[in-house]
């Protein structure tokens, strides 16, 4: 069985209120567990539910040519069956739009000399990281979560970024406590450190969980969007893709300009369309004049 992930105040927590967290583990679907989870901040994940057509599902496939099977790691199993919950149980939408990364990527270029010269890799992440955290601040009802009964909005009064990670083990997403307040060299400093030592299996039970919200980016990999699913018990999640030349009308002529697509996923229940629309165009706005986050 996987190792559950949670930091020692929380078990401490845990042992206190008499919560065995490998069994809660179990019922979110989860292999990390955080504070709030165990003051119900994250609805467990349903039994399988009865499908009229799983008998269509379990199906000979070597029937109609050659076949291998290869089994799922238990580490697979829980992500699957979270995610399969979260789709199941949260009605979800997708906005999508784009942002101007003009400033970002000549700042990057201007910045080089000293990113070498301190040894960090500054990543346009690192800037989405911080827009990101600086609109979650702005925005307080996006940093938030719904209680399991859905009466409740539990507001935060913090703010912390997960960073999916791809890993071989499978989809490792580990936390930049307090974004709001750190610097970009600090940001992309502890972007390559969690990154580095996720795909390591190295990533410490007290740096996961906890997100006001995720960035899942596939830019290094490519694609225009794409609808990431929410993580619960964040109510949104920031789907990024590879930035591309596309030509602006600058009220003279076409301009090529690097665009970055942003695909914003949340919680219906919590968020209506006009807030997203609203909270996308100012991350946008962020991301276009970096100079406004630095404030």
């Amino acid at each position: 069985m996987t190792e559950v992930i949670a930091a020692p105040s929380v078990r401490s927590l845990a042992r206190e209120k008499g919560i065995d967290i490998e069994k809660l583990a179990r019922d979110l679907g989860r292999t990390t567990i955080a504070r709030e989870d165990l003051s119900g901040g994250a609805a467990p994940a349903p039994a399988p539910a009865q499908n009229n057509n799983a008998a269509y599902w379990d199906v000979d496939h070597a029937q109609y040519g050659p076949v291998t099977e290869e089994p799922l790691s238990r580490f697979a199993q829980v992500a699957a069956g979270n995610l399969g919950a979260a789709n199941a149980m949260i009605p979800q939408v997708t906005h999508h739009d784009r942002a101007d990364v003009s400033a970002i990527e000549a700042l990057r270029a201007r910045l080089k000399p000293e990113a070498q010269a301190r040894g960090v890799k500054l990543t346009a992440l690192a800037f989405q990281v911080k827009a990101l955290a600086c609109a979650l601040r702005d925005f307080p009802r996006f940093n938030a979560s719904l209680s399991p009964g859905g009466k409740t909005l539990i507001l935060k009064d913090y703010v912390h970024i997960g960073i999916a990670v791809d890993t071989a083990h499978g989809l490792m997403v580990p936390v930049i406590r307090d974004a709001d307040g750190k610097g970009l060299w600090q940001i992309a400093s502890e972007i390559a450190d969690l990154a580095g030592r996720a795909q390591a299996r190295k990533v410490g039970p007290d740096e996961m969980g906890g997100a006001s919200m995720t960035i899942t980016n596939l830019g290094g990999i490519g694609g225009s969007a794409f609808t990431p699913i929410v993580n619960p018990p964040e109510v949104a999640i920031l789907g990024l893709t590879r930035t591309e030349k596309s030509p602006v009308w600058d009220g003279e002529a076409f301009q090529p300009v690097p665009m970055v697509p942003l695909d914003l996923s949340y919680d219906h229940r919590v968020i209506n369309g006009a807030e997203a629309a609203r909270f996308v165009t100012h991350l946008a706005g962020l991301l276009s004049e970096p100079r406004r986050m630095m404030i």
